[in-house]
């Protein structure tokens, strides 16, 4: 009796108060982006506007075009270059996040304990104090100014090889690996057609938060990229300077700048989901 009512509980739908604050949640993460379109689809007066109207101008397609068409800005190239540094980046990171996760998580080596927390122990060291050794490195292998000095530092982060290791870890069963070595699967075997489905979903997660923790970065591009080369935050951020903070254009170029992002969570999204619930139930 106990069994079935600690069923039952589980299994009743959320009340009323649940879906208010998951209303409450998108409502507070939406507004954002909602604010950058309205002040984006308006005029250089619009931020300023102590009657501001809540419903978007209609200027917002002649703003974007005034970012695109910007020589300074070089949109175009930025954006194509946004896009190499932040798939390069989120592929590699996956691979070799994965690769490094699965030997931590299910191989037993010398020294794994050891070499772990030392890649955890990286986690708490501020990018800024690498700024500098890695501007002169970059600067040996003569790669200021390239694409290559951006994508090599972030080819993978600790973060990814922590959060690869937990989860094959909770979700690989060592029973499996061993019954694949025993059907004569050697390791990399056992990798490829053991571990990588068993990881897809934390790796779409892991993919995702790289890709866009990419697509962000401004820091380091503005230091080792020039304005002939930049990336799209890089490329963005010389409005202000051409246009004495005309904000309506500022925010039509972050919501052009937004708007791939959103186009890959549209698509993305419900691959996301299902390889999530299908880790779940094989879990």
């Amino acid at each position: 009796m106990a069994f079935r009512k600690s069923s039952a509980i589980s299994l009743s739908r959320p009340n009323w108060a649940v879906y208010g604050a998951l209303v409450a949640v998108l409502v507070g993460s939406l507004f954002p982006l909602y604010y950058t379109l309205l002040i984006g689809s308006g005029d250089s007066s619009t931020v300023t506007d102590p009657n501001l109207s809540f419903w978007p101008a209609g200027n917002f397609l002649s703003n974007a075009s005034a970012v695109i068409s910007n020589p300074a800005v070089n949109f175009w190239k930025a954006l194509g270059n946004s896009i190499i540094v932040s798939t390069t980046v989120g592929l590699s990171t996956v691979i070799l996040s994965t690769l490094a996760g699965f030997a931590f998580a299910k191989l037993r080596f010398k020294g794994s304990g050891p070499m772990f927390a030392a890649v955890i122990g990286t986690m708490v060291v501020p990018v800024q104090l690498g700024v500098v050794p890695l501007y002169i490195l970059m600067s040996k292998f003569g790669w200021t100014g390239s694409l290559g000095a951006v994508i090599l530092p972030a080819l993978v982060t600790a973060f990814g090889v922590f959060w690869m290791t937990q989860y094959l870890q909770q979700s690989l069963p060592t029973e499996l690996i061993e019954a694949a070595r025993v059907d004569g699967c050697n390791l990399l075997r056992t990798f490829w057609y053991i571990a990588v489905p068993a990881a897809r979903p934390a790796a779409a997660m892991l993919f995702l938060f790289t890709f866009v923790a990419a697509w962000n970065n401004f820091l380091w591009p503005l230091i080792i990229l020039d304005q002939s080369n930049p990336t799209l935050p890089l490329a963005l951020s010389l409005l202000q300077a051409n246009f004495f903070v005309d904000y309506s254009l500022v925010l039509a170029g972050v919501m052009l700048a937004t708007i791939p992002l959103l186009l890959l969570f549209i698509f993305a999204g419900r691959q996301l989901v299902s390889g999530i619930m299908a880790g779940a139930v094989k879990g």
